[in-house]
């Protein structure tokens, strides 16, 4: 059996065996973080960016589709990711630099490579990311870096199937220019390898979330049993080093009625830094900071489901570039690439 395959069949097993634990979960909350559920976490006296306790919703039915406000339309196939070179479609953002494109990645064992396509499908380009390495890259996201005005993406190499990693790592790169079709392969410039370590135990990630703003860092874990955790990288991130990442608290999500196991597969975080999106292997779930709100206080948000198109195996969402959607795509072929559009109507 191949690595791939491996970690796919490892995926099909931890998935059977949170069904059970799933559709007992109760609160639709990030929960303090001095508890200590089956998800892992420390205890420790409750950061700034913990909720201290939410209004549970126990049926799962938090729904922010349509009809809801600033909801979202059902879901919409604007096409297939064009190839047969992305069969993983793991980790999914919107370009900054390149308007209307998009970046994705295969799942581990498809190397350090990033592939371009527009919002029909279309491919625009592969490029190799200089001085990767991909273990087990799991998503990707854009975000501010070190030169002021610049857009970078940060892939990150953060899946750990066996729990044994002593640090993941996240490549932070200027995003490269794309646009008409390129054959073969482009080099991009070196990337930057961040260390990160977690103050407890190794952990599976799946989402990688970059503030807008700051340019922190968030992890958010796939535990089989019990809540994800959330876990903070402060800005600025030194490259080549190893940082210990902070403990932010417990996210729990209950499922909608009939769906897959709410285990986090992938998040981003709208543009403008007012929005977080996390998606799992069935819906999304959208949090929403009030006005006048910092990034950090998005964790003590309650989150709002939102209904996904049905996917083969979905670990990927981003943000269209204006905010307005939610776009995904799955693992498998034909990758099909999905949008669910904000709902504006009175």
């Amino acid at each position: 059996m191949s690595q791939r395959s491996a970690v796919r069949g490892r995926r099909r097993v931890v998935a059977a065996a949170v069904t059970l634990a799933a559709l007992a979960a109760g609160g639709l909350a990030l929960r303090a973080a001095t508890e200590r559920p089956a998800g892992g976490g420390p205890p420790a006296e409750p950061h700034p960016e913990a909720a201290a306790g939410a209004t549970s919703d126990p049926a799962g039915q938090a729904p922010g589709g349509r009809g809801e406000p600033g909801g979202y339309r059902p879901p919409v196939l604007l096409g297939t990711l064009a190839g047969d070179r992305v069969g993983e479609s793991s980790g999914l953002v919107a370009s900054r630099r390149n308007p209307g494109l998009l970046w994705t990645h295969n799942d581990s064992g498809g190397g350090p490579l990033l592939y371009c396509f527009d919002r029909r499908g279309g491919a625009c380009g592969v490029w190799r990311v200089e001085g990767a390495r991909a273990a087990d890259w799991e998503d990707v996201a854009a975000g501010p870096g070190p030169r002021a005005g610049e857009a970078y993406l940060y892939v990150g190499d953060i899946g750990d199937n066996e729990l044994g990693r002593d640090h993941v790592t996240v490549y932070r790169l200027p995003e490269p220019a794309a646009g008409q079709p390129v054959t073969g392969r482009t080099a991009t410039g070196t990337a930057e390898a961040i260390g990160l370590r977690y103050p407890d135990r190794p952990h599976d990630a799946e989402a990688l979330l970059v503030d807008p703003a700051t340019g922190d860092l968030y992890l958010v874990t796939k535990e089989a049993t019990g809540p994800a955790g959330v876990y903070r990288a402060a800005a600025p991130l030194a490259p080549g080093a190893v940082a210990v990442l902070t403990f932010v608290g417990h996210l729990a999500l209950p499922p909608a009625p009939g769906a897959l196991p709410p285990v986090v597969t992938g998040g981003d975080v709208a543009p403008d830094g007012r929005r977080v999106a996390l998606c799992t292997y069935g819906d999304a779930y959208e949090l929403r900071l009030p006005p006048g709100e910092p990034f950090s206080a998005v964790w003590r948000q309650q989150p709002l489901r939102v209904p996904l198109a049905p996917r083969q195996q979905g670990e990927a969402i981003a943000y269209r570039g204006d905010g307005q959607a939610l776009l995904t795509t799955s693992e498998g072929l034909p990758a099909p690439l999905h949008q669910v559009e904000r709902d504006t109507s009175p």
